[in-house]
């Protein structure tokens, strides 16, 4: 898919209402723990500023319950982290003017914008209408800016309001996408329809649900399938194999035959963990037992084991694309981090080696950044989800009002 992008607009003196993904972690006191989300926004929002453009941002934070201002779910400590990144453009700050997005004090401050200077206005959700894809809403998000951009791959599978609505509303004035935006769709669209073989997939996370669609997507497409996670549980179940307590989808075991009878006839090789690191519970205090293909009564597998992790990376190094959504274990947990931290290692070498890897956002992000590899990857995401969508084959909503090159 060909988007037009920001970089093709003139922007000097034009309002850019951008729509961007700042839905980042906060600690109790609410100071943002990970700007990774933040700091893959800001291409886009220098090239706005530095063409002498008016930006406008508009974000979601968590899930407010939509029936008006909440101090938890303020995007203030954002804007304090956003001036920062900033500051050599923008020695003034960013200007957040107050607890909601299209009340008067927001209308002003966007209605006042000068050339070079940034508004981020309060969280979008405070408006049950944002959700709810709302389309007076929407009309009115629309009215803070001249043209629009989607910088959210994060959130352009949903067709919330200022997803879909806001770009509708706007036309015929210019909506495009921004860099980041431009960056996901290539790169996830370059693995899917034009990868370098062997081409190597891995599953992971926990329920064989959120993955159906992308597996059957995958089959017949990739050479090489590795599932691991909780949902590996599942289909080792479903083969009559022991999983001990494990977590398994038990409404979800036909499913699981379903995608095995599916790779029995195609060209795609499944790979399932043989051994697995277990314990007794989720925890660092946990007993741990190595076990090799069936886990007893009483233990629940928690990560792929060492022959698993050694198969898993043999295929990933020898691999000239690597399409990756889901961590292997509880990597947040030691000791069932290490399958998921050796294959992240694993896809680093198989970029310097000259091939493509592309890491789905949320909690696969998550892990190749805990494992120090992150900058190491071909591309990771900013969105689980939208990727996910996309190694479904499914397009998304988000980028369908947007104009094309």
């Amino acid at each position: 898919m060909a988007l037009k992008t920001i970089e093709d607009v003139d922007v000097r003196g034009r309002r850019v209402l951008m729509r961007v993904d700042f839905n980042v972690p906060l600690d109790p006191d609410g100071v943002v723990i990970d700007d990774f989300r933040i700091r893959a926004a800001l291409p886009s929002i220098r090239s706005v500023l530095s063409r002498g453009g008016r930006l406008v941002l508009i974000s979601h934070l968590g899930r407010p319950k939509g029936t008006g201002y909440e101090q938890a779910f303020s995007l203030a400590p954002v804007a304090a982290v956003l001036s920062e990144l900033l500051a050599d453009l923008l020695p003034e700050g960013v200007v957040f003017p107050g607890n909601d997005c299209i009340d008067e004090a927001a209308s002003a401050a966007t209605g006042s914008l000068e050339d070079g200077r940034v508004v981020l206005l309060e969280n979008l959700r405070f408006h049950a209408g944002e959700t709810a894809g709302d389309t007076v809403f929407a009309e009115q998000l629309a009215g803070h800016g001249d043209l629009y951009c989607n910088n959210a791959f994060g959130t352009s599978h949903r067709p919330h309001a200022s997803m879909y609505g806001v770009p509708l509303a706007m036309k015929p004035n210019p909506c495009v996408a921004g860099s980041l935006v431009a960056e996901e769709v290539a790169f996830m669209g370059d693995a899917l329809e034009h990868p370098t073989r062997p081409f190597v997939a891995i599953t992971g996370g926990a329920k064989v649900s959120d993955k159906l669609t992308a597996l059957r997507n995958l089959i017949g497409k990739v050479d090489t399938l590795l599932v691991g996670g909780a949902m590996a549980y599942t289909f080792m179940k479903a083969l009559g194999q022991g999983v001990g307590s494990s977590l398994v989808e038990d409404d979800r075991l036909d499913d699981a035959r379903e995608i095995i009878r599916l790779v029995d006839g195609s060209a795609t090789d499944l790979v399932l963990p043989v051994d697995h690191v277990c314990g007794r519970e989720l925890s660092d205090q946990s007993p741990v037992l190595v076990a090799d293909q069936e886990i007893p009564d009483g233990w629940m597998g928690l990560d792929i084991g060492p022959a698993s992790t050694a198969r898993f990376t043999s295929v990933v190094r020898e691999a000239g694309t690597v399409v990756w959504n889901g961590p292997l274990g509880a990597f947040e947990t030691r000791p069932f981090d290490v399958g998921t931290r050796q294959v992240a290692v694993a896809l680093a070498a198989s970029t310097e080696a000259g091939g493509l890897t592309v890491v789905g956002g949320g909690d696969t992000a998550s892990a190749v950044e805990l494992a120090g590899v992150s900058g190491r990857m071909s591309h990771v995401s900013t969105g689980g989800g939208a990727s996910l969508k996309l190694l479904e084959g499914a397009s998304l909503v988000g980028l369908e009002a947007l104009d094309r090159a």
